[in-house]
């Protein structure tokens, strides 16, 4: 895989971003080696020991002020800037996936049915060497920069114990912006592209379990059989999105999972339909979730059953602040060059816990482009892939952009 993208600018006419991309060049070989190594001993959830000290090691000998989680194994590393000011937090999550790697990389996971298939070690790797590049910028600073390693982003809510424990209030002066870099194999490798307003979806779980009455299959007059219950409801709320939401809000429904019975001629007492719900807004999100119980137990009164749901809620509506979004394409575009920088037209219905910092503080997520060299856009692997491949040059923007944000918001 390329270690160098091809044609990078390597002057800008704004004198505080002069240089960045030769010293993130140089600093490459660092960024690829703390990635590699975080990519070969994946940890899962909360409780990261190895890649904590993995980055803990990247950042020793650096000026920073660095504490560590109690909830859980964040690193939480403070600059401070020549000059007083306020703060501004960069964000690089740190777990992997329940996923057993099929790259055949050689630097493959070494930790059976656990993958960094969503590109967090490369986020790890990026965040550690802005905090170089930034160190070495201390000058140009007019406040601090917190740099946030968040373990818990694949649905544990990291985020929001990092909060809990005071992220925000890291460097005793209040966080005014925040950014986080997301990776993507499916973009142009080196591209950065952005949007204000809602950017990623609210992901929120239902469970729903239908009782009736086992019987014999070839007499399902004498039992109440719940799998035709189970069948009718996928329909019924795709009816729910059809004709209950604006098109102009959307919303997603999907059944993922329906589980009942043992073999073929024994009618179940129960059934479980389980899915999730995504949109793009708080109103929509609400609304779904509250009338979603409803279709359910109407549809098991229909075929005499009843129905018991659940509902896990999840992560928020990552939302971009409307100055911070278009902010940050135009920052790449003076850091790297306007050929690097595209605006993102449509959000993804994927989540982010980094909804949760967003909710708080005004910022953006942005998405880095790392399709591999001779991929075809259309056929590369996507995050989540057990294949999925991301081409390691684009680190190097990364890195730029990470650092150029903290210049830009704190010069």
């Amino acid at each position: 895989m390329s270690t160098t993208l091809p044609n990078a600018q390597t002057t800008t006419s704004e004198p505080r971003f002069t240089g960045l991309s030769e010293a993130a060049r140089a600093l490459q070989p660092r960024t690829v080696a703390l990635r590699r190594q975080v990519h070969r001993h994946p940890e899962q959830g909360l409780d990261l020991p190895a890649t904590q000290a993995a980055i803990l090691h990247a950042l020793s000998g650096l000026p920073l002020e660095i504490t560590t989680g109690k909830s859980t194994s964040s690193v939480v590393a403070v600059l401070r800037g020549a000059q007083p000011g306020p703060s501004v937090l960069l964000r690089g999550d740190m777990d992997a996936l329940p996923l057993q790697e099929d790259t055949g990389l050689p630097y493959a996971s070494e930790v059976d049915g656990s993958m960094h298939a969503c590109g967090h070690d490369t986020h790890v790797a990026m965040l550690a060497s802005a905090a170089r590049l930034l160190s070495s910028r201390r000058e140009a600073l007019s406040g601090q920069v917190v740099f946030m390693f968040q373990p818990g982003e694949e649905g544990h809510h990291g985020a929001r114990h990092m909060l809990d424990e005071g992220v925000l209030d890291a460097a005793g002066a209040p966080v005014e912006k925040a950014f986080a870099l997301h990776i993507t194999s499916t973009l142009q490798s080196g591209v950065v592209v952005s949007r204000p307003g809602p950017t990623m979806a609210s992901a929120d779980t239902f469970h729903v379990t239908f009782t009736g009455r086992g019987g014999h299959g070839g007499m399902p007059h004498d039992a109440l059989d719940p799998i035709p219950a189970a069948a009718a409801l996928v329909g019924a709320l795709q009816t729910l999105v059809a004709r209950r939401v604006s098109v102009h809000h959307p919303a997603v429904v999907t059944v993922g999972h329906i589980k009942a019975g043992t073999t073929t001629n024994i009618i179940p007492e129960t059934a479980l339909v389980e899915g999730t719900v995504r949109t793009l807004s708080e109103e929509t999100r609400a609304f779904v979730l509250r009338e979603l119980p409803k279709v359910c137990e109407h549809v098991a009164a229909a075929h005499g059953c009843t129905a018991k749901v659940e509902i896990v809620p999840g992560y928020p509506v990552t939302v971009n602040d409307d100055e911070v979004g278009p902010r940050v394409g135009a920052v790449t575009a003076a850091a790297l060059g306007s050929r690097w920088s595209a605006p993102m037209d449509d959000p993804l219905m994927g989540a982010e816990d980094f909804s949760y910092v967003l909710q708080r503080v005004p910022g953006a997520i942005a998405f880095l482009g790392a399709c591999p060299r001779g991929v075809d856009l259309s056929h590369a692997e996507p995050n989540h892939s057990s294949r999925v491949l991301f081409d390691e040059a684009a680190m190097e923007h990364g890195v730029v952009v990470y650092t150029a944000f903290a210049l830009d918001a704190l010069r």
